[in-house]
């Protein structure tokens, strides 16, 4: 039998739970509405709507659609940012609950719906009873998914129109337990570069091959080529990842192509992985396309830096965490993650950390069922409802422990 005791709720935790109720229609009302990447319109007026009415000052138009809530109290010299994302995913949804998606084609599948309305709780409960001295930014950012988001709105002036002294983000995490928080300095998420290679040989008829210059041939060189290069040119202690997601050639059995694309995602956790995964990669296709006499060009498509959480950042969030929900309920130092995200570009200007809060894991504890347990990016999952308190505490002790008279 166990001796541990385990922890009395926090009285924050506690006054937001008997609160949530009007967050969770909040909530499900996003959710019923969609809007992707830099269309996230109604999203946006909704958010400025509330924080508005709150007593936030409110500045829109930063990278399109994403915005800022202002507060500030006391005397305080120091600044904290706060920041959630807002955008939907090109999905149909399959979930079948009463507020699902009211939008063919599109969904709330990656749990924004809930990220914005935890740090909504959190200001509207912030800006009644929040006891801080300091500047407090809330930033609402558009377009995560792919779209750079985070990045148009620090082109926009984000940090010199609204400076941080430290930022922080928390984005739901199926597999784990509801409401448990997941932290880790260092390295969490990884960078994510689309390349787009193209090949240019000459076509020919199948049957007389010798007047062509394959394409196909070449590409499919290549596609094992760069299998060497994870296995070769990287520590393998080191995470890195080059997928072909696909191969484009030709429309008929009995002609040789003129062109092939190759469309390939590469990934790794620390920046001169990164640095060596790209500089090989394009080594690597000019030496085959020489020695198969074809052409090529290669286009990046996106490119999101390594999600890097800065040590006194992490550590400061840890203990947070562990006074809202217990040692237990925390884990302080998680697995890293192969996927990417945008709040990289910001953490790469000011320090901060990036945590992650269980949504489920599919256990018959609790709260752990049902869609919540559901991986994201699939039209089977939803955010879980029962983590809006637990994120607005979250965000609101953390305010109060950073912005404190004593910081």
């Amino acid at each position: 039998m166990s001796s541990a005791v385990a922890q009395a709720p926090h009285a924050l935790l506690t006054h937001l739970q008997g609160g949530a109720e009007a967050f969770v229609a909040l909530r499900r009302d996003i959710h019923r509405h969609p809007e992707l990447g830099y269309q996230e319109v109604r999203t946006s007026d909704l958010v400025a709507e509330r924080l508005t009415a709150w007593g936030y000052q409110v500045t829109r138009g930063l990278g399109g659609t994403g915005l800022v809530g202002q507060l500030r109290r006391g005397s305080g010299q120091k600044r904290l940012g706060l920041r959630a994302d807002m955008d939907a995913l090109p999905i149909q949804e399959a979930t079948g609950l009463p507020w699902a998606s009211q939008h063919a084609g599109r969904m709330h599948a990656c749990g924004h719906d809930g990220h914005t309305a935890m740090l909504l709780a959190a200001a509207h409960h912030i800006a009644e009873h929040g006891r801080f001295s300091g500047t407090l930014n809330l930033i609402f950012q558009p377009a995560e998914e792919g779209l750079g988001g985070a990045k148009a709105m620090m082109d926009d002036g984000l940090f010199e129109r609204f400076p941080c002294d430290a930022i922080f983000a928390m984005h739901n995490m199926p597999g784990y337990p509801q409401g448990k928080l997941l932290l880790r300095e260092g390295p969490l998420m990884a960078s994510s570069d689309g390349l787009t290679i193209t090949l240019t040989g000459k076509g020919s008829h199948a049957a007389v091959p010798q007047h062509g210059i394959d394409p196909v041939v070449a590409g499919s060189s290549i596609v094992l080529g760069l299998q060497s290069i994870v296995a070769r040119n990287v520590d393998p202690q080191a995470m890195a990842v080059i997928t072909v997601g696909a191969f484009q050639a030709g429309h008929a059995h009995n002609v040789i192509p003129g062109e092939a694309v190759l469309k390939l995602s590469v990934r790794a956790l620390d920046r001169k992985v990164r640095a060596t995964l790209l500089r090989r990669i394009e080594e690597l296709v000019d030496a085959q396309a020489r020695a198969f006499g074809v052409g090529w060009r290669m286009e990046r498509v996106t490119g999101y830096p390594v999600l890097v959480n800065t040590r006194a950042e992490t550590e400061f969030a840890r203990r947070v965490a562990t006074e809202l929900v217990g040692a237990a309920r925390v884990e302080p130092q998680t697995v890293a993650l192969s996927g990417s995200e945008d709040f990289a570009f910001m953490l790469e200007q000011v320090p901060g950390s990036y945590l992650l809060i269980g949504n489920g894991d599919g256990s018959d504890d609790g709260a752990n069922g049902g869609h919540g347990a559901c991986m994201v990016h699939n039209p089977g999952y939803d955010f879980n409802d029962a983590n809006l308190p637990v994120g607005a505490a979250y965000w609101a002790l953390l305010v109060e422990r950073f912005l404190s008279d004593a910081a």
